[in-house]
């Protein structure tokens, strides 16, 4: 790559009047610009030494590649005279100007509390949709299937029992996680979950029913009736206990002595919050949230299937500002509360309009004749189809821009048939095809035929929008680059041979289109695969020459002695810890041995800083090879066989 160049470009590109400030991490620049108007975004995605750009938290983001990323930040400080700078500096400068928006610092809180636990959620609802066609009259004869079949009688019991489990003990799962959002310790924060929905309350659901019939059983505390109603299935009341809960024990950390700091602070806070959870709070958040699911439910039947239309023609553009983070809270009401709503609509739209992303980038990926656009189209068609919509949205349909809308006009339509004929989840899921495991078993049907026209008109306005406008897909190519970069690359494909590479690290593997950050997720960088690690030791995954190896020690680059260009980068924004909590053990220009150890991180320690841990595997050089494969989905140890390249 000529550095100085493609340098030149980004420069010219950007306008260099408008860059303010510069930083860059293992993969990409990070710039700071004043206007993003300014920016020529043809000739950047023509450019050879640029793999993608991006727009994310105030930065706009160049990825360039390990190893080539410092000489093209070093060069564009020389042409620009800009100070070099660090990432935290560039998030300071991004603040500096940045006004305070309320209404996204409360969405990110509930984002923050209510995207842990979904896990949970997800299985139970999915074990309640199990549940359901295991006991459902009608769906594959006359009778439900535990009858057909008495020998499986039980079964569904147990199913149903697990399934309720995380609704019933909500509480204590946004007792843990809201606790670890605002500070405060997360076992207490169970401890209060556990409090409001234990047994010997009169569970939630029969709160009104006991209420109505005079049948509520009462606490006498210095003249005042507290009535002993639970808070199963709650959202609401639990995340005003814990907030409360949560500063308490702040307070009283503060303001105790150290000797007495341990035993007292959560006594004090516990028996604090629990009384006035029972006599103010958790009565008053009932009402709110009460009010809150019936005012939802309100609009789903007022709107009909025009409202729901409407919500799914602007779902997409929602999940473009990040509202979207909000809705699971929304959702887990609707669910909690299924025999007064009936179900979550939202799901249901989120669904539509997530297959019909899918199905516009699967038509971008049939168009082009683009290897790097088609490369990424099929690998983020299918993530959307499955309910990961960031690495289509971003990555192919959004720069086209004609996919995107082409895919909105198609979930609007499909949202509103679903409206439609009512169909709704019983539970959270994943949004896209297999999204019919959470849908109320009668509803599957329409459900289906739901996303069937989601899929084919999308899919149908952007092929034939994009047959006839080719030239937006596969715009005229532009002159770039020098002999010497044709040279390198023609060498490069020549010495290509078929090889494994290992995992560096044990864990978790997961598909790089699960990561949290667009650039891994995308593949901008190249395939690969991710590894959810166990413990911090690194090892090297093929024999080959270290050809980055970062001050900051989070990421490492290895050219294998077969040619695969291997990206090791241990978890997200690690740059940020400047070193911190790393430990390298090999120097850039050094051999090294698969197998051989290239450091160590505390996974512990990067986690409670605030960082994701997940380790990223990437074949940067993936255009040279005809596939580059995950073999593991499993679990795996430091030398299991993880990706697999073939060559051309």
């Amino acid at each position: 790559m000529n550095h100085k160049k493609v340098a030149t470009d980004i420069i010219k590109a950007l306008n260099q009047d408008n860059i303010v400030a510069a930083a860059h991490c293992a993969t990409r620049l990070r710039l700071v610009l004043k206007d993003d108007e300014k920016i020529d975004q043809n000739a950047l995605e023509n450019n050879p030494g640029v793999k993608g750009t991006f727009k994310t938290n105030g930065q706009f983001q160049i990825i360039i590649g390990p190893g080539d990323v410092n000489n093209v930040y070093e060069e564009l400080i020389k042409q620009t005279g800009l100070s070099e700078a660090t990432t935290e500096e560039l998030k300071k400068v991004v603040e500096k100007d940045k006004k305070f928006n309320p209404v996204m610092a409360f969405i990110k809180l509930l984002s923050d509390i209510f995207v842990p636990i979904i896990p949970a959620l997800v299985a139970g609802g999915l074990l309640m949709a199990l549940n359901n066609i295991l006991t459902a009259q009608g769906l594959f004869g006359a009778k439900s299937i535990i009858q057909m079949y008495p020998q499986f009688t039980g079964l569904d019991e147990i199913i149903n029992l697990m399934a309720g489990a995380p609704f019933t003990f909500m509480p204590i799962l946004v007792g843990v996680s809201a606790a670890k959002r605002f500070g405060g310790n997360q076992y207490l924060g169970a401890a209060m979950g556990m409090i409001m929905c234990a047994p010997s309350l009169i569970t939630s659901g029969d709160v009104a029913t006991a209420l109505a019939a005079g049948k509520m059983t009462y606490w006498h505390i210095f003249g005042l009736n507290v009535a002993q109603a639970g808070y199963q299935n709650s959202v609401i009341p639990t995340l005003a206990a814990v907030y409360i809960l949560a500063n308490l024990e702040k307070f009283f950390h503060k303001k105790l002595p150290s000797a007495l700091d341990f035993t007292f602070t959560p006594l004090l806070a516990i028996i604090i919050t629990g009384l006035l959870t029972f006599t103010v709070v958790g009565p008053v958040m009932r009402t709110v949230s009460d009010g809150i699911t019936s005012g939802i439910v309100w609009l789903y039947n007022t709107g009909g299937f025009v409202g729901t239309g409407v919500f799914g023609l602007l779902y997409s553009p929602i999940v473009l500002t990040g509202l979207h983070q909000s809705f699971p809270a929304i959702e887990t009401q609707l669910i909690s509360n299924i025999g007064k709503t009936g179900g979550d609509f939202i799901f249901v739209i989120a669904s539509m309009a997530n297959v019909a992303q899918g199905a516009a980038c699967l038509a971008v990926y049939l168009l082009s004749k683009n290897q790097k656009l088609r490369g990424l189209a099929s690998s983020a068609s299918a993530s959307a189809l499955l309910g990961i919509t960031e690495p289509a949205m971003f990555g192919v349909n959004l720069k086209l821009k004609f996919p995107f809308f082409c895919a909105i006009i198609a979930a609007g339509i499909s949202s509103a048939f679903a409206g439609f004929f009512h169909v709704l989840a019983r539970s959270l899921g994943s949004a896209g095809f297999i999204g019919f495991l959470s849908v109320d078993v009668k509803s599957i049907p329409m459900y289906a035929v739901g996303e069937l026209i989601s899929f084919a008109m999308a899919f149908t306005l952007t092929y034939l929008y994009g047959k006839s406008h080719q030239q937006l897909i596969d715009p005229l190519p532009v002159a770039s680059g020098t002999e010497q970069e044709a040279t390198e690359v023609a060498q490069r494909q020549i010495n290509l041979k078929d090889e494994i590479i290992v995992a560096p690290v044990a864990g978790e593997a997961e598909s790089l289109t699960t990561v949290n950050d667009k650039v891994f997720s995308a593949k901008l960088m190249g395939d690969g695969a991710a590894i959810i690690p166990n413990n911090g030791d690194v090892f090297a995954p093929v024999s080959g020459e270290i050809t980055v190896a970062y001050e900051t020690k989070h990421a490492y680059g290895i050219k294998s002695d077969n040619g695969a260009e291997v990206l090791l980068h241990l978890g997200i924004d690690t740059v940020e810890l400047k070193g911190k909590h790393f430990t390298s053990e090999v120097v850039q220009g050094q051999h090294v041995e698969k197998g051989q150890k290239l450091g160590n991180f505390d996974v512990v320690a990067v986690k409670s800083a605030g960082y994701d841990t997940t380790v990223m595997v990437v074949v940067t050089n993936t255009v040279d090879y005809a596939s580059v494969d995950r073999i593991k989905t499993e679990r795996v140890t430091v030398g299991d066989k993880l990706v697999a390249v073939t060559r051309r």
